[in-house]
Formats: structure tokens, C-alpha cells, sequence
């Protein structure tokens, strides 16, 4: 199992583990032939100290900076209050 570490390597400090089926779809979203838009979301989950998928996008709504008002940006961006 892959561990989230912190440090230079000699006295690195083991903050959590990755879920080693995240690793596995990190994999194939890094080397993914499609040229759309697409992202991933994670989280630590806290109870098992591992880093966990939380939502997957495949071909997502693009915008210029002038698009972006206050108001969308709030909608869109709910999630992280």
C-alpha cells in the first residue's frame, strides 16, 4: 500500500496511505488518451488515515476569466464551504 509521506527521505514522517484502488485510477487518468477535460477529487478520509477517492469528472464546462462571475463561482464552488 502506497503512503503519503512528508520529510527529505531520511526522516520522513508517514501522514497517510493511499487507497490502493485511488492509486490504480490515478494511473490511468495520468496516461489517459483523451484529450477532454476531466479531473479528480480526493480526500483523507480520517477514521482509516487514507486518502480516498471523493468524485471523479469526466468532460467538465470550460470558461474564459470573464465568464466567471461572483455568483458562478459560488455555485460551482459550494463544496468547499
Amino acid at each position: 500500500m502506497e503512503k503519503l509521506r512528508f520529510g527529505d527521505g531520511s526522516d520522513s514522517l508517514v501522514v497517510c496511505e493511499v487507497d490502493p484502488e485511488l492509486k490504480e485510477k490515478l494511473k490511468k487518468f495520468r496516461f489517459r488518451k483523451e484529450t477532454d477535460n476531466a479531473a479528480i477529487i480526493m480526500k483523507v478520509d480520517k477514521d482509516r488515515q487514507m486518502v480516498v477517492l471523493e468524485e471523479e469528472f469526466q468532460v467538465f464546462e470550460i470558461r474564459t476569466t470573464d465568464d466567471l462571475t461572483e455568483a458562478w463561482l459560488q455555485e460551482k464552488l459550494s463544496f468547499f464551504r
